[in-house]
């Protein structure tokens, strides 16, 4: 009978060795995804700042011009957020919920970046005319007697 307790006792212990491996490894891919996720949110956080020290300059009111390639950096680290939460969904254990609420924020983001860049393109083109004289100027009325 101690015979057969001691294999168990082997065996057990290759066993218990692959629960510990599989838990060190879940451990570690949980500790990696929240590392990079970190590194992701902390550019993205950093480009919001960015948006709200732009439209507390103009008093509230966003400066399309500014904010612009803000909002464009912004979009394009909020798509490699989201391609990063599609990716690992499963390796991270990301709720579903998660990944789309993201997805929608994402295109929240982009629909800003686009208003804004819209807004930015005709405000240059603007100061461009009057800068060439071709915009719009006061009607010049004859002087000398009439």
């Amino acid at each position: 009978m101690i015979a057969g307790g001691g294999s168990r006792a082997r065996l057990g212990a290759p066993v218990l060795g692959l629960l510990l491996a599989v838990a060190g490894a879940q451990a570690a891919s949980a500790q990696s995804c929240q590392e990079d996720f970190q590194k992701l949110s902390e550019k993205r956080n950093a480009q919001m700042l960015a948006l709200n020290k732009i439209g507390k300059a103009a008093k509230g009111k966003m400066d399309p011009i500014a904010a612009c390639p803000v909002a464009r950096r912004l979009v394009v680290i909020e798509t490699e957020m989201f391609a990063y939460l599609q990716k690992n969904k499963e390796w991270c254990n990301i709720p579903e919920q998660m990944v789309e609420n993201f997805k929608q924020q994402r295109a929240k983001t982009q629909g800003f970046a686009s208003q804004a860049c819209s807004f930015a393109a005709k405000a240059k083109k603007m100061q461009e005319e009057q800068a060439a004289g071709v915009g719009p100027q006061a009607v010049k009325l004859p002087a000398g007697p009439l």
